[in-house]
C-alpha cells in the first residue's frame, strides 16, 4: 500500500470516525457475517505521510483474528464487507511498527506538539485516499455527559494527525519509531513539563524516546524539579546515572547526587568520568543555596598579555563549555581575577588589542559563601547576567548565571501556572521575482 504524503480535503473524501466503526459488523464476500470490529491498525510511517490502514482486528467466537486492509471490499461507518468468503482464524499477535487505534490511541493521551502539553483523544478520524484508507485526524475534545452518559456535543473539534506524537506504549515498536523528531524539536524544560504531568506509562515511552539522544536528556534531567529527577534516578542502574550526570552541568550533577540515597552516592561517582567527578565533589562542598553550591564551575579565560584574537580564538574553541559560560572572558594573572571582558566588547575591538584595554578591571565578584539574596541584589544593582565567585585569594572557583537565580528564587507555585498562550505564527509571505526600475523602485 503506497503511503499517501498530503491529507486530502474532507470536503472531497469519505470520512469514518473510530466510534462509528468500532462493533459494526464485519461480513464476507458471501454476505455471511464473520464477526465484528474490535480494533483498526496502522503502521506509522517515515517521513510527513498518514499513517494506512493495513488491517482490522476482528472479534470471531471469542477470539480475535487479524483481516489485512487488502481483503476489504468495501469500508463504511457501519460495516465492513470483505473481499474473500473465508478468513485466517489464527488469533491475532501484534506485530513490531503497528498501531492499534483502539488500544494505543482512543482515549489516551499524546503529545499536543505546538503546545508541547498532553492531550486526550476522544475520537479518531479516518480519510479514504486513492491508496486507501488513512488516520488523518484526532478529536481531542471531551463529549459532553448527560445523566452519566456521553452525548456528541454537536460536531467534533478534529486537528490534524500530524500535530500529535503518540504515545504507543508497545517498547518493542520503539526502535522502529525510532526517536521522534518532532519530540527532538521541543525545548528541554517542555520535555521535562511533559515528564511531570505524565503518569507511569506515558513518562516511560517518553523517557525511552529521550533516552536515544544522550545530550537531549541530560538537558532534560537539568530542567527537572529534584523530586521528580530522583524517583526517575531511583530507576535507573548505578551506571546510567553515571553516564547521564557525567553529561550534565556539573552544578546540576551536584544536586543530583545529593538527591541519591547516601549509599548509593559514592559508587555513581565512583562511575562517573574523573573530570566530572572532581567538578561535582567540589560543588558538594559547598551550601546548595549559597554561590558556591549555585556556581557553574565551567569558566572561560585568558592570561592579561592576550590579544582580543587571541580570547576570541579562547571562545571559538571552547566547545565544551555551556553557552552560557561563554558570555565573558576572565582575565587571570597568576591564578587570580585581574578583569572581566564581555564577548560583545571583543567583538567590537580591533583584533591586535589587548585585552587589558578594554576589560573591566574591577569587575564586581561574590564569595562562595554569599547567599541567594546577596547574589540577586547583586546583579539587579549592577545590571549582571554573571557573576564571578572567588575565594579568599581571589582565585576564580566558578560562576553564577542569571538563569541558576531565577530557577531559585521563583516560587514553586508560579511553576503550576498555566503557560501563557503561544502567539500563533503568521504564515511566510510569498516572495516574488522583481525586477528594478531605473528610478530604484521594483517592478514585479
Amino acid at each position: 500500500m503506497t503511503e499517501p504524503t498530503s491529507q486530502p480535503s474532507s470536503t472531497t473524501v469519505a470520512t469514518i470516525h473510530l466510534s462509528q466503526l468500532l462493533k459494526s459488523p464485519v461480513i464476507a464476500g458471501s454476505g455471511e457475517p464473520v464477526g465484528r470490529v474490535d480494533d483498526l491498525i496502522v503502521r506509522l510511517p517515515g517521513g510527513d505521510a498518514y499513517p494506512p490502514v493495513t488491517g482490522v482486528v476482528v472479534g470471531v467466537g471469542g477470539r480475535e483474528v487479524f483481516v489485512s486492509a487488502e481483503r476489504i471490499g468495501e469500508f463504511g461507518a457501519d460495516r465492513i464487507v470483505l473481499s474473500v468468503n473465508k478468513v485466517d482464524l489464527r488469533s491475532f499477535e501484534r506485530r513490531d511498527g503497528e498501531v492499534l487505534l483502539k488500544a494505543d490511541i482512543l482515549g489516551h493521551r499524546l503529545i499536543d506538539v505546538a503546545a508541547a502539553e498532553l492531550v486526550r483523544a476522544y475520537d479518531v478520524e479516518l480519510d479514504e485516499t486513492p491508496e486507501g484508507w488513512v488516520l488523518a485526524r484526532l478529536d481531542t475534545r471531551r463529549p459532553a455527559r448527560f445523566f452519566g452518559l456521553l452525548k456528541s456535543s454537536g460536531g467534533h473539534a478534529s486537528r490534524d494527525w500530524k500535530a500529535f506524537e503518540p504515545l504507543i506504549g508497545h517498547s518493542q515498536s520503539l526502535t522502529i519509531r525510532g526517536v521522534s523528531a518532532r519530540v527532538r524539536g521541543l525545548k528541554p524544560a517542555q520535555i521535562a513539563d511533559l515528564l511531570e504531568d505524565a503518569d507511569k506509562h506515558e513518562r516511560g515511552e517518553i523517557l525511552d524516546q529521550v533516552h536515544g539522544d544522550p545530550e537531549l536528556e541530560a538537558d532534560v534531567f537539568e530542567e527537572l524539579d529534584s523530586d521528580k529527577s530522583s524517583r526517575l534516578l531511583d530507576a535507573m542502574s548505578d551506571s546510567e546515572v553515571a553516564a547521564l550526570l557525567g553529561r550534565m552541568r556539573a552544578d546540576d550533577a551536584a544536586d543530583s547526587i545529593m538527591e541519591l540515597r547516601q549509599a548509593r552516592r559514592r559508587r555513581v561517582l565512583d562511575l562517573m568520568p574523573a573530570g566530572q567527578r572532581v567538578k561535582v565533589v567540589t560543588l558538594m562542598g559547598f551550601n546548595p543555596d549559597s554561590a558556591g553550591g549555585l556556581m557553574n564551575v565551567d569558566v572561560v579565560s585568558c592570561a592579561p598579555d592576550s590579544t582580543v584574537a587571541q580570547a576570541l580564538s579562547i571562545i571559538r574553541s571552547a566547545h565544551a563549555l555551556q553557552p552560557e559560560a561563554l558570555l565573558k572572558v576572565h582575565v587571570l594573572d597568576a591564578g587570580r581575577l585581574a578583569g572581566v571582558v564581555s564577548v560583545i566588547a571583543l567583538l567590537q575591538a580591533e583584533p591586535d588589542s589587548a585585552v587589558t584595554d578594554i576589560m573591566d578591571a574591577d569587575p564586581v565578584r561574590i564569595a562562595p559563601d554569599a547567599d541567594l539574596t546577596d547574589i540577586a541584589l547583586l546583579m539587579a544593582d549592577f545590571n549582571l547576567y554573571m557573576l564571578p565567585v572567588v575565594d579568599d585569594e581571589d582565585r576564580v572557583l566558578g560562576v553564577v548565571t542569571v538563569d541558576d537565580v531565577l530557577e531559585d528564587i521563583i516560587p514553586d507555585d508560579w511553576r503550576r501556572r498555566e503557560p501563557a498562550p503561544r502567539p500563533a505564527r503568521e504564515p511566510a509571505p510569498t516572495v516574488k521575482n522583481t525586477t528594478q526600475n531605473s528610478d530604484g523602485t521594483a517592478q514585479l
